[in-house]
């Protein structure tokens, strides 16, 4: 880190108070960013010693900006951000229908001085990196905007990484991408000399251009996820764009790749919203049919556990977030899972706690899979679960989860050697939290349910020892929640139906 980095993050986060006091929300505030730093690099680039072509069409360049105040500098603002929505390639695809959300001259004012002052090209990307990191968690703790759904918890995504230990010269997805998370951490490990000392500039080029493939569907994180990578020197101004903005699950994109690291957007259904005849708004539940899948539904993580499965090489591997019903429904659920356990090497699951992510009554866990070339045996023999939940309580803000909190599950997982892992259950230590099962135990189970646990849950064996008022209103919260959002669904079964 520079020393430039406390200056520049305190000035950039300064903003944030007055933008958010005159009604502009962190989402607003970073997709403005995000054109302002843009226009200002390609600025900086078009200038000595780069000399690069910016192809932003004369007039409408940050120099036509950056001079202006008042209504002059509004007006200017607005007429860039129509003109490069018009523009082809990366360009366009940033600036896309994009309007400004500064309604208050003065503040615009001072947020182009502010991005004027500071040499962006020059930076490092740990200072760019943390800046839009930071307000991409800011933006996920602002619930009322709905956007934590595209923000999974960096300590989550780095455990996930090291257990997968991505190697130079592969290729790695992830079909719903959001702000970029899992690439940002890839991008991290491949490059920690402490993990590969010596790449050459062939395998530093291939991490920059050729190893990222991503989809996202919301236009708006399909923006932020664009700059967030390139201010992380992940993808090229003037070269192809490593993100696509689609619906992942209406297609095989075609490629296929060495690993799989994802989080599918919370929620069971995929649905289309429509208007009908009566003016009333109506949801229609959206089935994908396609001949890769082994089964056709509704069920959007049900959907993308097979279009992840489609996405890997022979060899892929693959960690995935999905919540509980993915382990114990039944109809496509069990018949995803047996299929998943016949094709693939289905290693690990890792029990998620709540608390942990930004949309309430979320209990999910993290499935570690193994794709394996086609073949009539059964390709799972056992199942390595590591209950990360049963006694375990994080809040967003209080004791928010940290990186150390999944140091255990790392060490147990062994990622230099997943095969020679030692269990810490046993009848002498009941409590112990990392078990293997045989994958017969799970195949004899009702619906072949891979949602087990054995824990005791000491709030219920132990009254006089519960937790603290506030673990347990947040679980109370966590709970009615969930069981609301159940509710809410059967609700509107029972409507359609009728």
């Amino acid at each position: 880190m520079t020393d430039q980095s406390p200056s520049i993050i305190s000035k950039i986060w300064g903003m944030c108070n007055p933008l958010r006091d005159d009604g502009v929300s962190y989402q607003d505030y970073l997709e403005q960013l995000t054109y302002m730093i843009f226009l200002k690099m390609s600025d900086e680039y078009s200038q000595p010693p780069y000399n690069r072509a910016s192809g932003i069409p004369a007039g409408y360049t940050w120099a036509d900006l950056r001079d202006l105040s008042g209504a002059a500098l509004e007006d200017k603002y607005k007429a860039i951000l129509e003109e490069l929505g018009r523009q082809g390639g990366l360009l366009g695809e940033i600036f896309m229908q994009a309007t400004n959300k500064i309604s208050n001259a003065a503040i615009l004012y001072r947020v182009v001085q502010m991005i004027d002052r500071e040499k962006w090209v020059s930076m490092s990307a740990d200072v760019k990196g943390e800046i839009y990191e930071g307000l991409l968690q800011k933006n996920a703790e602002d619930i009322k905007s709905g956007a934590g759904q595209y923000f999974t918890p960096r300590p989550l995504i780095r455990a996930m990484v090291i257990c997968l230990r991505p190697e130079p010269g592969k290729t790695v997805a992830d079909p719903c991408c959001g702000s970029g998370g899992f690439f940002l951490a890839v991008q991290e490990f491949l490059t920690d000399p402490a993990n590969f000392p010596a790449l050459t500039r062939e395998q530093k080029q291939f991490i920059k251009n050729s190893t990222f493939f991503g989809t996202e569907l919301v236009r708006t994180t399909y923006k932020l996820c664009l700059m967030n990578l390139y201010l992380h020197n992940i993808g090229d101004i003037y070269g192809s764009v490593p993100v696509t903005r689609a619906d992942a699950l209406l297609s095989d994109p075609g490629y296929r790749v060495d690993y799989v690291a994802t989080n599918p957007p919370f929620g069971k259904k995929s649905a289309l919203t429509f208007t009908n005849e009566e003016g009333e708004q109506e949801e229609e539940d959206l089935v994908y049919n396609r001949q890769d899948f082994w089964t056709t539904g509704s069920n959007k993580q049900l959907n993308f556990l097979q279009h992840i499965h489609t996405l890997l090489k022979a060899d892929g591997k693959a960690a995935v977030v999905l919540p509980d019903n993915v382990l114990f429904e039944g109809g496509a659920g069990e018949t995803v899972r047996r299929k998943l356990i016949e094709t693939c090497d289905l290693h690990t699951i890792l029990r998620l706690p709540t608390g942990i992510f930004y949309k309430p009554g979320v209990k999910a866990n993290v499935l570690f899979f193994d794709n394996r070339p086609a073949s009539p045996d059964r390709q799972t023999k056992e199942i390595w679960v590591y209950d990360f939940r049963t006694n375990i309580h994080f809040t967003l803000k209080q004791n928010p989860l940290k990186d150390s909190d999944l140091d255990d599950f790392v060490r147990c997982y062994n990622p230099q050697n997943r095969h020679a892992r030692t269990e810490t259950w046993s009848e002498a230590n009941p409590d112990g939290r990392w078990r293997r099962f045989p994958v017969e135990f799970f195949l004899q189970r009702d619906k072949t349910s891979l949602d087990y646990f054995w824990i005791k849950d000491k709030a219920l064996a132990d009254l006089d020892n519960l937790p603290d008022p506030d673990v347990l209103a947040a679980d109370i919260i966590e709970n009615l929640q969930s069981a609301l959002q159940g509710f809410t669904e059967l609700q509107a079964q029972l409507r359609k139906q009728g």
